[in-house]
């Protein structure tokens, strides 16, 4: 009986400091690359922050070239393309989608929110509808990953 109090208790200990150590850890660099005219993609930097992330923001003419080479598809690009975790985020996804891809870590290249849906994080205007999140898989196939 005392055995298996004293492994009970240590099992809680192991439970609680892994938890702390999760919540310790300190989030990824999120480097947000943006067109230099857009001040939409600050915006959503900017809620990022707000969320825990530290944030780097480049703007860029390239921003095309980048969102080829990170392998999203033509027709579902956003506005900026995020760096993060060893994933890319295309567009205003919510930080619910971006929590999610971090803590879960699927075999993915990323994730994408396609245009500029108003009511989106860093964008103005009311949300109209759910905003459709697509997972783009290693081969670029893509699959819904969150409607929020």
């Amino acid at each position: 009986m005392h055995n298996l109090l004293r492994s009970m208790g240590l099992a809680a200990a192991l439970a609680l400091s892994s938890t702390a150590l999760a919540a310790g850890t300190p989030k990824p660099l999120a480097t947000i690359f943006k067109n230099p005219q857009c001040g939409c993609c600050e915006s959503h930097g900017e809620y990022l922050r707000k969320n825990g992330y530290e944030v780097k923001v480049i703007a860029t003419h390239d921003l095309p070239l980048i969102q080829e080479r990170q392998g999203v598809p033509t027709g579902l690009e956003g506005c900026h393309t995020t760096l993060i975790g060893g994933y890319f985020v295309d567009g205003h996804v919510p930080i619910t989608s971006f929590e999610r891809l971090l803590a879960e870590r699927p075999e993915i290249n990323g994730i994408t929110l396609p245009g500029m849906p108003a009511g989106s994080p860093g964008m103005g205007g009311l949300k109209s509808e759910a905003f459709k999140i697509y997972a783009v898989g290693k081969s670029g196939a893509t699959s819904l990953y969150a409607a929020e």
